[in-house]
């Protein structure tokens, strides 16, 4: 007679967690450290698809969109692939919406036309990864054509793109401590502490302390191997953050705008389908297709922008986050992958019908990685803890941006380690992988990362090629040297095109 397993035993089957040398405790851990790193997006999506703020009547029906979205992609992230990342709105995605919904473009689209365009390029995203295209070398099964994309992308910019994404995430960290901030002189640069107004309330020397604090306790923790370094890191830069004024116990006592503990009321304006009432729950299909007059080829066009960016970003950032986490098979392709990017492409229609712009998996899924989060496990604690933000957002407002950049910065260490697996000495592999590298940093954007470091590893090896092909035709003796042959896949030819029109192609018509 078989036994009947608990519930813990069923959990433990169906992610395998002890498989994967994990424990519900680190998986706990793991979750709510994700979290903890991505929880700003509830409240900087809202105010980046809108241009009103928290005056916007749909702000808090937006915060609601942006946590019902996450929600959605972190679940079908944990039930579908099993693994331990965490999706939700986009940045910058968001602020393309907020875009053209502001009337950059050139006329103004509705809340409704951006979320429909939206909808449209997650069902493409669908259908990418649905359609078949060819078999797999290596086992022999059809593959979707984005794991062809996938395969199409050489080693070194795969490679590269860990690297990439560590140095992103550190400096996405870095950047919301306020320890890097805009400079009078150069693009970026490094807080001034020897300004006493930045010493005042409110002030980024304040918040960059709090961050550099966070960061340095996280660092110990870990080098002694203390279980949950990267929560304690945060809680005891939560607590350095109070006597600072880095953050208040007004956010609990309802004494900041548009933080409230009265959810009923935001939920009832989300729910309403009217647009002059606030909300934006199937706004996509209530007033998403009246299209200004000339838009077709813009709106062609944005579509086709969402689509590169989050399959890049998307494929980038599981790629990097997978490969540290040791979650990869002996080609280098995420374990798992074509359901990642499911879950993936089905979040992003799901979250417009709710009404939030694209949802993507986020880099700081690392967070969760780093302090040990190897299941989807991780995932489904991190979706656990959106929907109580939902009822419990003041708390949550409670923990400081700045507190949590320390675990952001202290992935980027730890993403670093993978360099070493790069061949610098070969320069055909080097330029792609360092163009891949910095511009991921200093562009902001791991899709123009990828974008150039693919453009560059096309460029180079072709014209490496074609100059050998040349030197070998008029050589005398063909003997000593080797027929070149051409490194660069079909596939990859096909992408480095298509990120030429990426960046070359104007948005507005």
């Amino acid at each position: 007679m078989n036994k009947k397993l608990s519930l813990k035993e069923r959990l433990d089957n169906f992610y395998g967690i002890s498989k994967n040398g994990s424990s519900f405790k680190v998986e706990i851990i793991a979750g709510i450290a994700t979290f903890l790193a991505m929880s700003y997006i509830l409240i900087v999506n809202p105010n980046s698809m809108l241009w009103g703020g928290t005056s916007d009547p749909r702000w808090a029906s937006l915060f609601i969109a942006t946590a019902l979205g996450a929600i959605i992609g972190t679940l079908l992230m944990s039930l579908l692939a099993k693994m331990p990342f965490a999706q939700a709105s986009g940045m910058g995605l968001n602020a393309t919406v907020g875009t053209i919904v502001g009337g950059a473009v050139g006329f103004s689209f509705t809340l409704g036309n951006a979320l429909l365009l939206v909808l449209i390029s997650g069902i493409i995203f669908l259908a990418l990864t649905i359609v078949p295209c060819g078999k797999s070398k290596t086992t022999g099964k059809l593959i979707s054509l984005r794991e062809k994309i996938f395969e199409g992308i050489p080693e070194s910019v795969r490679k590269a793109i860990t690297v990439g994404i560590g140095l992103f995430i550190a400096y996405i960290g870095l950047q919301n401590a306020h320890i890097i901030v805009s400079d009078e002189y150069v693009i970026s640069g490094f807080v001034d502490l020897t300004n006493k107004v930045n010493w005042e309330v409110g002030g980024v020397a304040r918040t960059a302390v709090v961050g550099l604090f966070s960061f340095i306790c996280i660092g110990i923790l870990s080098h002694y191997k203390v279980k949950g370094a990267v929560i304690i890191g945060i809680f005891l830069a939560t607590l350095l953050a109070l006597p600072l004024q880095v953050t208040s116990f007004d956010f609990i006592l309802e004494k900041v705008p548009g933080v409230t503990w009265k959810f009923w009321e935001n939920f009832s304006t989300f729910f309403s389908m009217d647009p002059e009432n606030g909300g934006v729950f199937f706004a996509c299909f209530t007033e998403g297709f009246s299209f200004p007059e000339g838009s077709l080829a813009t709106c062609i066009m944005l579509v086709i922008t969402f689509c590169m960016i989050d399959m890049f970003d998307t494929m980038g950032t599981v790629v990097g986050c997978a490969t540290n986490a040791g979650l990869i098979d002996e080609q280098g392709k995420p374990h798992n992958y074509n359901k990642i990017m499911y879950a993936d492409s089905i979040a992003t229609i799901l979250g417009a019908g709710v009404g939030t712009s694209t949802v993507t998996t986020f880099v700081e899924s690392g967070a969760g990685i780093a302090a040990g989060g190897k299941t989807g496990f991780t995932s489904l604690v991190t979706a656990c803890l959106f929907f109580l933000s939902i009822f419990l957002l003041p708390l949550f407002a409670f923990i400081p941006s700045a507190a949590c950049s320390g675990a952001l910065m202290y992935v980027g260490v730890l993403m670093m380690a993978n360099v070493k697996d790069i061949d610098f000495k070969n320069l055909t592999k080097a330029i792609p992988s360092f163009l891949t590298i910095i511009m991921m940093l200093l562009s902001y954007s791991i899709t123009k990362g990828i974008g150039l470091g693919m453009i560059a590893y096309v460029f180079v090896n072709s014209v490496v090629y074609l100059v050998d092909l040349v030197r070998y035709h008029l050589s005398k003796n063909k003997e000593e040297l080797a027929k070149p042959k051409y490194e660069v896949s079909v596939v990859a030819l096909v992408v480095a095109g298509l990120f030429l029109v990426y960046f070359l192609v104007p948005v507005k018509f």
